[in-house]
């Protein structure tokens, strides 16, 4: 299949700026402006919105909002946001599969699949939709430091059919990942439920939870994790100490599950910049709390299989890993 003609460096973008839209619900009734942003969107902090009210960026209902209204239930609001030069990331990526109703490709770490924070076109999502003008929807997404196979839909049909699947556990996902330390057994699983805590700057942070203390009903999620160890290492140079090649089935697809779960089962990724030992954050330093884009781990999506939306044969996608997910084995026989 096809590699993308973008350059695998890192490549900064300028974007035309971007309008987030809200409607006000009733538990934001009566609130000022300020109260609404610096209350629901903690990424910024109170003078920050202040001054994007006074610079015009905040608008109810079609007018610029002048500070001083409340609000009612049911308005609309716009944060119109200048343009920005988003983060650099590497746009290039690999296609798979191609059958006209599934498209399949392959992402480095470090590129986003959506628009999320800083990025808005420097993303997975913008760079296939510069090649397939039909606007291929994402049936899945990867963390921004994750590399590895991405499903888009390219009909109606077949994002309806794998979407299900997705939903009902008819996809089988495997990842590489490397892991601090050896555990124990060579094959084990992980069944710690995940769910939404409070978390500083993004007000909740998806993690490891107890579900006596979190009830379903608040977002404690039922979760599995099939880890098999696959190489064990001493360590060299670029990663010292003990550490461990796994790879992880996931029979569920909670928020950063295979980060979250081998933290909790004591074994963080090499270069976790988030989750401790027990799959929940780790202490703030000083500076701004980690969050869940941060780079740093290896983790690689590596193994997919499905059914065909249109065909109902079975579907096998393949991702070799970079480098350091590679055991020694299969670097022989590169």
């Amino acid at each position: 299949m096809r590699e993308s003609t973008k350059s695998s460096s890192p490549t900064s973008i300028r974007n035309d700026g971007y309008t987030y839209t809200d409607v006000v619900d009733a538990g934001a009734e009566g609130w000022p402006v300020l109260e609404f942003y610096s209350r629901r969107y903690l990424h910024s902090d109170r003078p920050t919105w202040a001054r994007r009210i006074a610079e015009s960026q905040i608008w109810i209902d079609g007018r610029c909002a002048g500070g001083a209204e409340t609000l009612r239930t049911r308005q609309r609001l716009e944060y119109r946001r200048p343009s920005w030069v988003e983060p650099a990331a590497p746009r290039h990526f690999r296609e798979l599969y191609d059958d006209g109703d599934l498209l399949a490709v392959t992402k480095p770490s470090g590129l986003p699949v959506l628009p999320g924070g800083e990025f808005l076109h420097n993303t997975l999502l913008h760079a296939v939709r510069e090649r397939h003008a039909e606007t291929p929807a994402p049936l899945h997404r990867l963390g921004r430091g994750t590399s590895g196979i991405v499903l888009f839909a390219r009909s109606g049909y077949a994002r309806q059919r794998l979407s299900e699947a997705f939903r009902d556990g008819g996809l089988h996902k495997v990842y590489r990942a490397l892991v601090i330390g050896h555990p124990t057994k060579d094959a084990f699983d992980v069944e710690t439920p995940i769910g939404r805590m409070p978390y500083s700057r993004l007000g909740q942070l998806h993690a490891a939870v107890d579900p006596e203390q979190t009830p379903a009903s608040e977002g404690a999620k039922a979760s599995l994790s099939h880890v098999r160890v696959i190489e064990r290492r001493t360590g060299d140079e670029s990663n010292p100490g003990a550490s461990s090649l796994v790879d992880v089935d996931i029979r569920t697809g909670r928020p950063h599950q295979i980060r979250i779960h081998m933290a909790a089962a004591g074994h963080p990724l090499v270069g976790e910049p988030l989750y401790d030992i027990g799959g929940v954050p780790l202490p703030s330093g000083p500076g701004r709390p980690a969050l869940p884009g941060d780079m740093g781990y290896h983790l690689h999506a590596r193994k997919l299989l499905l059914w065909g939306p249109q065909t109902g044969k079975r579907i096998g996608l393949f991702s070799q890993p970079p480098q350091i997910l590679m055991t020694t084995e299969e670097k022989t026989k590169e």
